[in-house]
């Protein structure tokens, strides 16, 4: 079989995930830390969302696993942040369900994985708002715990709040969603679960609404 046509081959027997992406796997991933500098203040919760592709062609969250993180040893825990996100990292209910920052990467790692395989994908690509900012803590974290598997490429990311400024002129997330249509609820904002659901439903409006208006990756 000539080269041309085994290419061809490969790219048809890719799954409308891999096709729309160049083979990447979208991951909507958000964190909440305890300061801004990734190397040195604390990861306390991450949270990250698979999506996919359904029967009627639209983009749709598939599946959602979050964390709640332990701080590292000798992690900085900046008092203004902790009061911004609303987390107490010594309440007892959660010392409870915290696990550390290796264990909570293996088990959000893990579903990324399958999913890569099972729509056929190259690796997987975070999906953020102000996305430079979650990957960095995700990067930090990864070689803090010496992972050697990480399914995310290394800095390339897909951004929402640009995204969002682009189709609906608005890039603080809350605006965003509820421009686009969703529902915001504050008293459930900054948390890693939350804002990562939220990001994946305005990714899936905003790649729907290309999609339909361009004519293109509809099969």
């Amino acid at each position: 079989m000539a080269t041309e046509e085994i290419t061809e081959t490969a790219v048809n027997n890719k799954s409308p995930v891999a096709k729309r992406f160049r083979g990447f796997l979208p991951v909507i991933v958000d964190v909440e830390t305890a300061g801004f500098n990734a190397v040195t203040d604390a990861l306390l919760e991450i949270a990250a969302v698979t999506v996919t592709v359904n029967e009627e062609h639209q983009w749709c969250i598939d599946e959602v696993v979050s964390k709640h993180v332990n701080p590292f040893e000798g992690a900085n825990l900046d008092q203004a942040s902790l009061d911004f996100i609303g987390v107490d990292p010594n309440h007892p209910f959660r010392k409870q369900i915290a696990v550390s920052e290796n264990e909570a990467l293996l088990e959000v790692f893990k579903p990324i994985r399958k999913k890569i395989k099972e729509h056929k994908c190259s690796r997987a690509i975070l999906v953020g708002h102000n996305a430079s900012f979650d990957l960095g803590f995700l990067n930090a974290a990864v070689e803090r715990n010496d992972i050697k598997r990480n399914p995310f490429h290394p800095f390339s990311t897909f951004d929402t709040a640009t995204m969002a400024g682009l189709a609906y002129g608005q890039t603080v997330l809350a605006r965003a969603a509820e421009e686009a249509g969703l529902k915001w609820d504050t008293n459930e904002a900054h948390s890693a679960r939350y804002d990562a659901e939220q990001t994946a439903l305005l990714f899936c409006e905003i790649v729907n609404k290309w999609n339909k208006y361009s004519g293109l990756f509809q099969d």
